[in-house]
């Protein structure tokens, strides 16, 4: 009878404990461990960058270390979809981006819905585009290379971080938009990319603008044009597609999900956590030098994230399909 007695108090103790470790994770001590950040590319590109500039205000912010874990693959679907299905506990969230909106269209069948498995918490940074060359390209100028490609384009090659990229769309798109087709090569990330482009392995690359400043500035490529309406103030000297008489612009944000169903009470912590190091100005000095601009007060707030979701689908849905672009 006893030693019945004592499993079955045994039992009790360990149910008990199990359900203090599965009860939902409280606010009021979080974090009171490391937290990952989820950066679905390879180390090295625009995405990575941000991450860990963002990452060491957060550590700050939080008192607790942020540690960065790359997880490419699929356009960033892998690693997106690993923190969609993650415990919603506040210790996993991921730097998500306009290539999470491409991805729903781009893809016949995505691996997560991003209006539905991801909670947002906020918008972090904007880096435009930009177009460079390998660096013997015998181009100067917008108009001199567009003509040139044009003469050229079955014998040249362009480069790209992955098929399903946001450098990979809209390389496509402004292949399109001035009447071209070049083979593309593409890569596990911006940064194994722009290596071969050093190397000459390719003719010209579209990509973020912290892949594009320092081999610009360095004179290992050459650059053609930023793709926004004002000069990059780490990059003045390059001048944008607007003002070289090509209206077309590209570029992508980037913002922090949790998986669904995280505590609100986290997501504002890490919010508020987001705020406080990006309104820090050494902090927004090293994005700038990226060539990111760091996002205005106005469109910080949750609410204007989980706002244009569905918009940025759709908004890039329309010319996905208008250049008949789908992988399975």
């Amino acid at each position: 009878m006893r030693r019945r007695e004592f499993t079955l108090a045994a039992a009790v103790g360990l149910l008990a404990a199990v359900h203090v470790l599965a009860a939902p994770a409280r606010a009021d001590d979080y974090p009171s461990r490391t937290i990952t950040m989820i950066v679905p590319f390879p180390p090295g590109g625009p995405s990575d960058v941000v991450a860990r500039i963002v990452a060491d205000g957060l550590s700050r912010q939080l008192n607790e270390t942020v540690i960065i874990e790359n997880v490419g693959g699929a356009g960033g679907m892998i690693g997106s979809n690993r923190v969609a299905r993650a415990t919603p506990d506040g210790y996993e969230f991921v730097l998500g981006s306009r290539a999470d909106a491409i991805n729903q269209t781009l893809y016949k069948h995505p691996l997560y819905n991003l209006k539905e498995d991801l909670a947002p918490v906020i918008l972090v940074a904007d880096q435009p585009m930009a177009m460079i060359a390998r660096h013997d390209l015998p181009v100067d100028g917008l108009q001199n290379f567009i003509a040139y490609v044009r003469k050229n384009q079955t014998t040249m090659r362009t480069g790209s971080a992955g098929i399903g990229s946001t450098g990979y769309v809209d390389c496509a798109l402004f292949n399109q938009a001035i009447g071209v087709k070049v083979q593309d090569i593409p890569y596990r990330g911006g940064g194994p990319a722009l290596q071969d482009l050093y190397a000459g392995q390719f003719d010209y690359f579209m990509t973020l603008s912290p892949t594009a400043v320092p081999p610009i500035q360095s004179g290992q490529v050459k650059g053609i044009a930023v793709f926004r309406r004002e000069r990059l103030p780490s990059l003045l000297s390059l001048p944008t597609s607007i003002e070289q008489g090509m209206d077309f612009e590209a570029s992508t944000w980037f913002a922090f999900f949790f998986p669904k169903g995280t505590p609100d009470a986290i997501v504002k912590k890490l919010h508020d956590a987001t705020v406080a190091a990006l309104d820090t100005p050494a902090l927004q000095e090293q994005l700038v030098t990226t060539g990111t601009f760091v996002v205005p007060p106005e469109h910080r707030a949750t609410a204007y994230l989980q706002s244009i979701i569905g918009p940025e689908i759709d908004k890039n849905r329309a010319p996905l399909r208008a250049a008949g672009m789908s992988i399975e």
